[in-house]
């Protein structure tokens, strides 16, 4: 076998057992009445939606949480139980899907309450319900608050609905300091509490990762946390500071040296050129599998536990890195793009940082093209 042959393309390499600690942690984190619910939506932010889902059950949530129908559908075939809420807007046979799939849904107005009674006794499935109050993201949900009682007060007398809890969404939780998050927080609790007379057995939840860690009065009944429990700082900082461990490392292997002299060029647009005499390695991985173009001449990888510059233009299918005038480096040995290399690493955080982007969008980033392999330490 030789080298090459023992290692692959492209692949992201998921820790199930850091996914449980992650959840227990934050479980400790947690008010003592408080649940928590995993976010595995957009295929558990690229580390796999049913082995994340079943790990963060393992650890310690109760609840899973995704976005679209069809998301709920694919964790229920998979044997995934548990209850499970879809946060996002619906048509009319989405919410047929998700309430064939035993989730539970948000809405925010009266004329959608309506559509998911009729999809709800279309199904045969009775809809669980969750009315959304927008209290400062702009996105789904009233504004209203009395509109938001209003919906609330329709799906508890509707007969094929049941009023299952009231939810917000926080836009700035990871800002410390702000304005905007305690009167976020002040606007739903007024709202959450006038809820909660009509119906005491409502759950209230509106904390995603970040207001978990910075505000123990955002987790009501409860947390709905998604980058937190893959070991990923919602803050954007390191995650060893708040005791989370990164689950993913993303892996290539180094498919070619060539010697370059001054002046060659690496990729396209010859957007790097060898300012002197250097060797060059390339490896199989590149946009098609989510590694960002704009990492182009702005990314270190590890090989042989050394940061190597990435150099010339990313493309869909390779990257090119530096590798010194002397090296010792050869075809077939292992390339981590994120994760650890003997003592050495490179942080999700620090690749979102290179682009001016958040943690979530690189990890998500990654294509089906990148095989998952799954591991639990």
């Amino acid at each position: 076998m030789t080298a090459a042959a023992a290692v692959e393309r492209a692949v992201a390499r998921v820790d199930l057992g850091a996914i449980e600690r992650n959840c227990r942690r934050i479980r400790l984190l947690l008010a003592e009445r408080s649940e928590l619910c995993a976010v595995v939506k957009a295929d558990g932010y690229g580390h796999g939606d049913v082995e994340c889902a079943r790990a963060a059950l393992a650890g310690g949530a109760t609840w899973l949480a995704v976005a679209a129908g069809d998301e709920a559908a694919a964790l229920r075939a998979e044997g995934v139980d548990g209850r499970l809420l879809v946060m996002g807007a619906l048509t009319g046979a989405e919410a047929a899907t998700a309430a064939a799939a035993t989730a539970e849904v948000v809405a925010w107005d009266e004329r959608f309450v309506e559509e998911l009674g009729a999809a709800a006794a279309r199904s045969g499935h009775p809809l669980r319900v969750h009315v959304k109050l927008d209290t400062g993201m702009g996105r789904l949900g009233t504004k209203d608050p009395d509109a938001a009682l209003s919906v609330c007060e329709r799906v508890a007398r509707h007969d094929s609905l049941e009023l299952a809890g009231v939810m917000t969404h926080f836009a700035t939780a990871d800002e410390p300091g702000d304005y905007h998050f305690p009167a976020q927080l002040r606007a739903f609790r007024e709202f959450a509490a006038a809820a909660k007379r009509l119906e005491p057995s409502l759950t209230v939840h509106a904390a995603n990762s970040a207001a978990v860690f910075r505000e123990p009065a955002s987790h009501f009944d409860m947390a709905r946390c998604g980058i937190a429990i893959y070991g990923l700082d919602p803050f954007g900082e390191d995650a060893a500071g708040r005791d989370l461990e990164p689950a993913l490392e993303l892996r290539s292997y180094v498919a070619e040296v060539k010697r370059f002299e001054p002046g060659e060029s690496a990729g396209y647009g010859r957007r790097w050129r060898a300012p002197e005499p250097t060797s060059v390695g390339v490896l199989p991985i590149g946009y098609g599998d989510g590694v960002r173009r704009a990492l182009t001449n702005n990314a270190d990888v590890l090989v042989r536990g050394r940061r190597r510059p990435l150099v010339g233009t990313v493309s869909m299918d390779n990257v090119t890195i530096d590798l010194g005038t002397e090296t010792d480096v050869v075809p077939g040995d292992p390339a981590v793009l994120i994760g650890r290399q003997d003592g050495e690493r490179i942080a999700c955080e620090e690749v979102a940082g290179r682009i001016d982007t958040i943690n979530y969008e690189v990890t998500t980033a990654l294509t089906s093209r990148v095989a998952r392999r799954y591991v639990r330490s």
